[in-house]
């Protein structure tokens, strides 16, 4: 009886030590991480007289008003827009000459008009372009300025 015994103990541990274990699935390789596509950065020209402005010289001004045009080449153009601000201040004292924001979904040509603009005073233009399109990677909104002086004559 005790080698039965013996034979059905030795016997259990063989089947123990021989099983599978339990099921052993396939790994799952977990999806891939979404694209995340960054926004393209702000560009635009200042355009007066349909010429894109020289930022290191003076613009001469005929009139106390004076057109120009902010002309956004983004590419791609931001998807919800941009806004558009534009500053113009007397260089001698930093006095507000011009204001004005230009909010919505804003079009590549943007036309503005400067206006009480002073003869023989020397201003500083200050344009800002702002996209209303959160930036995925960075989590701003992509922004460019720009200066230029002008003078009326």
């Amino acid at each position: 009886m005790k080698k039965w015994s013996l034979f059905l103990i030795c016997l259990s541990l063989a089947f123990i030590s021989c099983s599978k274990g339990g099921d052993s699935s396939t790994p799952v390789t977990p999806p891939p991480p979404p694209v995340v596509v960054a926004e393209a950065d702000i560009a635009f020209k200042l355009e007066i007289d349909t010429k894109e402005v020289d930022y290191n010289a003076i613009y001469a001004a005929l009139n106390a008003t004076q057109p120009v045009n902010i002309n956004v080449t983004s590419t791609p153009f931001p998807k919800d827009g941009v806004n558009i601000d534009i500053t113009v201040k007397k260089d001698y004292d930093n006095s507000t000459v011009y204001n004005e924001s230009k909010f919505g979904p804003a079009a590549p040509a943007n036309p503005l008009i400067v206006s009480s603009l002073v003869p023989g005073v020397l201003c500083t233009g200050t344009v800002t372009v702002t996209s209303k399109t959160q930036d995925p990677v960075s989590k701003t909104y992509k922004t460019l300025t720009k200066t230029f002086k002008i003078a009326r004559k």
